[in-house]
C-alpha cells in the first residue's frame, strides 16, 4: 500500500514539474490557470533556491519509509532527474537551470501583459 502511494506521489511530482515547465502554453485566455501557474513558478523557484523541503518530497519519503525502502536525501530533481538526465553535473547547475526555466516562463507572462496593455492603449 505504501509503495503504491509513493508511486502516486512520484507521478504527481512529475506532473507538477511538467506544469511548471510547460504551463504557459495552456494558460492563454485562461486567467485562473495563469495565476495558478504564476504561483507554481514562484513556488518552484523558492523551493529550488531556499533550503526548504517540498511537501511532495516529504510525503514520498515518508511513504517509502513505510514501505521499507530507504528514503532518498536531497530534493526530487537531484534524486531522479539529475541521475537520469544530467549525470555528473553539479547540483548548483541543475538548480540554476530550474530557476532559469521559471524565469523564462515569467518572461512569457511579462511579454503577454505588455502586449495586452499596449493594445488596450490604442
Amino acid at each position: 500500500m505504501y509503495s503504491a502511494l509513493a508511486a502516486a506521489i512520484l507521478a504527481l511530482h512529475l506532473l507538477f514539474i511538467l506544469w511548471v515547465v510547460f504551463g504557459a502554453t495552456v494558460t492563454r485566455r485562461r486567467p485562473v490557470l495563469r495565476w495558478l501557474h504564476v504561483g507554481s513558478l514562484i513556488w518552484g523557484m523558492l523551493i529550488e533556491i531556499l533550503p526548504w523541503n517540498c511537501p511532495l518530497t516529504w510525503a514520498e519519503n515518508w511513504l517509502e519509509a513505510g514501505a521499507g525502502v530507504a528514503p532518498y536525501q536531497g530534493g526530487f530533481l537531484l534524486h531522479y532527474l539529475d541521475a537520469l538526465v544530467y549525470p555528473n553535473v553539479p547540483s548548483g547547475l541543475v538548480t540554476g537551470f530550474g530557476v532559469a526555466v521559471c524565469v523564462v516562463n515569467l518572461g512569457i507572462y511579462a511579454v503577454r501583459f505588455h502586449r495586452r496593455r499596449r493594445l488596450a492603449g490604442w
